[in-house]
């Protein structure tokens, strides 16, 4: 899992250029789709997310079966039922509801939502799955909460809407996590995998209801917008991108240690704040500012109080780990691995 080491300096320079990619990946297509929303006013969010599947579809098949960038992991046709399409349909919904609420809010507010999902991922487990956690978990998830409410509180561009789509994309990357416990057991997908079998089928759920309801808009769009040429150059530019974007997490995975990779996720929210904000200039408050930081400080003291049980839990005692003492059925980490396989 950790496979960071490799020779020292050469070790820590391999992680700084993977992490680079990964920010740089990552924010492109961010402002990207956000530029895509707001300045060519391509307002229609599903059809953007059919061109990043379709994309993905293609970029993933040239990866394993002409790059052999990855050994295709084999999925009996019974399991891709049964097991990909829910995990697929939740997927599809995540990058769905994170464009939906780009196209109504700022790039910092939407962020600032999306890093809410530690705290809804140990909650819906809690809720829905009974499971039970230790209070440092509990208490590590208080900063992330405040800084949620302070946030929303002084977004001087809060749409309600945006921020459900981005509240309600949070639960559904909750939930793709907690799903794909029970439904990809057995599997060791990686992100290119993930992406191989996940994408043709979310092209498949999202292409009707993007023709249904965006179609005619789209269609308007052709006849009426300035530069069409230039502008579906950056559309499917954002597509190519979005695959680009999983593949540099691949790289970056393999590339860091579990808290290397926490901070790293956290700093690259807050370049992607600061780049959206000197792009875009929408206006931040210092309370707004403030409740930014506080999350993100938050999400990284998280992902320490999640480091540090996991090496305890690893340290102690075979027998102690499978005693009936009530201690022994209080879960003590959330099913959120060290390095989260983010799509």
């Amino acid at each position: 899992m950790e496979s960071a080491g490799g020779g020292g300096g050469l070790g820590s320079m391999r992680a700084v250029l993977a992490i680079l990619q990964w920010w740089g990946f990552n924010v492109t297509v961010i402002i990207i789709n956000k530029w895509i929303f707001q300045k060519l006013d391509f307002k229609f969010p599903l059809t953007v997310s059919c061109v990043h599947f379709i994309c993905s579809s293609i970029g993933a098949y040239v990866a394993i079966h002409v790059l052999k960038a990855k050994p295709l992991i084999q999925v009996e046709p019974e399991d891709r039922w049964k097991r990909i399409f829910p995990m697929s349909f939740v997927f599809c919904m995540n990058i769905v509801l994170g464009n939906v609420s780009l196209r109504y809010i700022p790039v910092s507010f939407m962020q600032t939502i999306k890093s809410f999902t530690p705290a809804t991922t140990v909650i819906l487990q809690w809720l829905v799955w009974s499971k039970h956690f230790e209070w440092r978990i509990w208490a590590s998830l208080v900063p992330i909460v405040g800084g949620i409410l302070l946030t929303s509180m002084t977004e001087l561009s809060f749409n309600i809407f945006g921020f459900c789509a981005a509240m309600i994309g949070c639960l559904a990357t909750s939930t793709k996590t907690i799903l794909a416990e029970s439904l990809l057991h057995g599997y060791k997908f990686d992100s290119i995998n993930t992406v191989y079998y996940m994408a043709p089928f979310a092209t498949m759920i999202l292409a009707l209801p993007a023709m249904l309801l965006e179609g005619g808009g789209v269609i308007d769009w052709f006849y009426t917008h300035d530069s069409v040429f230039s502008s579906l150059i950056i559309i499917l530019g954002s597509g190519v991108l979005a695959f680009c974007l999983n593949f540099s997490i691949f790289y970056v995975i393999h590339s860091t240690t579990a808290v290397t990779f926490n901070v790293a996720g956290n700093l690259k929210v807050a370049v992607a704040v600061l780049v959206s904000w000197l792009i875009f200039r929408n206006p931040i408050s210092p309370m707004n500012a403030i409740g930014c930081a506080i999350t993100l400080v938050g999400c990284t003291f998280y992902g320490y109080v999640r480091h540090l049980i996991s090496q305890q839990k690893a340290a102690a005692p075979l027998g102690s780990q499978g005693t009936n003492s009530p201690r022994s059925r209080v879960e003590m980490l959330p099913l959120v691995g060290d390095k989260e396989d983010k799509v």
